[in-house]
């Protein structure tokens, strides 16, 4: 990435000289907002401003060491540099914010602010205020340091086949080719290497556990699913909710996903199922193959981004000129996708671990929608309002591949591209199942915080049952009993996956409104992004054209439009 880019919004509160990687540097900023008297609307508007360029130019600190350490991750220097940050300047930093938003709270001029356009920042602020306890600042560090080992762990994982060594996301092409043996030779070498950092892994998840429990206590919450609540400031919805959704996924989504498995099996002429079965495309045909080489993707993707709007691929085709693009996948390189905007000068970065399959054109325009989502913000100037809640984030980026996927004839034929277009909807059948199965696991986890090893994977297989497929997985029970250990949000951001299963639902009803509307669902799209994140959600989700509702009212008529979709699409 070129990390010199030229300033489109000048410093006006922070030296432009200034050194954010050093506590002396940053103090005395922290300081003048602690100490400035705010007697009038003007000033706290103006201390509003500040306070966003300061925490702008910070979190650019930080997202510039955290690129560079996921981009290499057997750099020694750069994981020096992202852990020095976590360790010595955000502890720092937190209980300047706390007293920033006590400072705000108990300001009288706040009462003479326009009430609509400071209310979501209000209730953020005073969440956050109920949630700080300057005992938890160790323990986030410890957290954020337990995330990285386990990524670090996930990093160097490589498996020698076809005659080199490859990473865990090159090795997913394997599964997709026809012959069955190599397939199920594939499978069994990711699923040994995975299994030689079992230990580690439920090791660090242990101790994440139990960390993320005494941040709870702290803050006086009997548990921290309620302290995660508070921290993702879930206002519009409750755990009861996700529970509900968990319900509605098994009445409405468990059934259509076995009966495609089901389908397949037949297909395929298979007596049972076995997990390396999943990929493959069910009649023989050669897996989809879409690209060879990141500027192949690159260049697709703009085409079919041309074909949704013009002014979108306007701006994809500008992130790959100014470097804002790592597609590639590579040994050092951390494993996932993942959309990280630099807040100071207002930019996306997108980084996946492109390996020539289907799968990287959809994460590719997942990741896109973001990005899109942080440029149609850019010009807001309170930083807390240029991100949407993940509920509707998300919605950005599953909207963003479902418009892509009408016109995946850019990569294909016609029949391929359908081909590739009923295999997306049945991705979306296949996840909503595992994203309730992974967030009813996090509900229990947290509930049950003393829980053993044994009593984890007990539950683990439990939960199969609601949520699982019928593959048979004999010989291969430890495979099966830790699959959850690839999922990097158990990790790095617990639940934080409830919301892909919520914005997806949104996702499917702008992506109906495409369909039927064309151009004005894309306008109705865009409006939506443009209010970033100040709005509540159900306002987002509306101006979108969709509803903030995830029961099986909504779900079950989305599940017949998507298998109605599929029905019109050739096997």
């Amino acid at each position: 990435m070129n990390l010199n880019q030229p300033k489109e919004y000048p410093r006006r509160f922070v030296p432009e000289e200034a050194d954010l990687g050093k506590w002396e540097t940053i103090e005395p900023l922290f300081r003048n907002l602690q100490d400035r008297e705010l007697k009038s609307k003007a000033a706290l508007e103006q201390w509003l401003l500040d306070q966003s360029e300061l925490f702008a130019c910070l979190s650019e600190e930080r997202g510039r060491r955290y690129i560079r350490m996921t981009c290499h991750t057997d750099n020694a220097e750069y994981e020096k540099q992202f852990l020095d940050y976590l360790e010595n300047i955000e502890p720092r930093c937190k209980p300047y914010e706390h007293a920033l938003n006590k400072k705000y709270a108990a300001c009288p001029v706040r009462l003479e602010m326009d009430y609509e356009r400071y209310k979501v920042l209000d209730r953020n602020i005073d969440a956050e205020i109920k949630l700080f306890r300057e005992e938890n600042i160790p323990l986030q560090t410890e957290s954020q340091k337990l995330s990285q080992s386990y990524q670090k762990l996930c990093g160097a994982m490589t498996v020698e086949f076809d005659g080199q060594e490859q990473t865990m996301p090159q090795m997913a092409k394997y599964l997709e080719e026809t012959d069955r043996p190599r397939r199920q030779e594939a499978w069994e070498l990711i699923a040994r290497r995975r299994l030689q950092d079992r230990e580690k892994m439920d090791e660090i998840f242990d101790q994440l556990i139990q960390i993320r429990h005494r941040m709870a206590l702290n803050a006086d919450y009997p548990a921290f699913i309620d302290y995660a609540f508070q921290m993702y400031k879930r206002f519009d919805y409750t755990p009861l909710d996700c529970e509900r959704f968990h319900q509605a996924v098994e009445e409405s989504v468990v059934p259509l996903a076995r009966k495609i498995l089901e389908r397949r099996r037949e297909l395929m002429r298979l007596d049972r199922l076995r997990p390396w079965d999943t990929a493959v495309d069910p009649l023989g045909r050669p897996p989809l193959r879409p690209f060879q080489t990141g500027e192949e993707l690159l260049a697709g993707v703009h085409k079919i981004l041309t074909r949704v709007d013009p002014e979108l691929a306007s701006i994809f085709q500008e992130m790959g000129r100014r470097g804002e693009l790592d597609l590639e996948s590579r040994k050092g390189k951390a494993p996932g996708g993942y959309q990280y905007t630099l807040d100071e000068i207002r930019r996306p970065f997108i980084f996946m671990n492109a390996a020539g399959l289907h799968r990287d054109v959809e994460t590719l325009t997942h990741e896109a929608g973001h990005a899109f989502h942080a440029i149609a913000t850019r010009n807001e100037p309170l930083l807390p309002y240029r991100d949407s809640p993940i509920e509707f984030a998300e919605v950005a980026s599953m909207t963003m591949e479902l418009f892509c996927a009408e016109y995946y004839h850019e990569f294909y034929s016609e029949a391929d591209a359908a081909r590739a277009r009923r295999k997306h909807l049945e991705g979306i059948i296949e996840i909503l199942p595992w994203i309730a199965r992974i967030d009813a696991f996090q509900h229990w986890l947290y509930s049950h915080p003393q829980h053993t090893r044994e009593e984890r994977n007990r539950y683990w297989l439990e939960l199969d049952q609601r949520f699982g497929m019928p593959l048979d997985w004999t010989g291969y029970e430890a495979a099966r009993e830790s699959l959850w250990q690839r999922q990097l949000h158990l990790f790095c951001h617990p639940f934080y996956y409830i919301e892909y299963g919520i914005a997806q639902l949104g996702a499917l009803q702008v992506w109906k409104n495409f369909k039927r509307y064309g151009s004005s669902a894309v306008a109705d799209y865009k409006k939506a992004l443009a209010l970033g994140g100040s709005r509540p959600l159900p306002e987002l989700f509306k101006t979108a054209g969709a509803q903030f509702e995830f029961s099986a009212k909504i779900m079950a008529p989305l599940m017949s439009e998507v298998e109605k979709e599929l029905a019109s699409l050739a096997e």
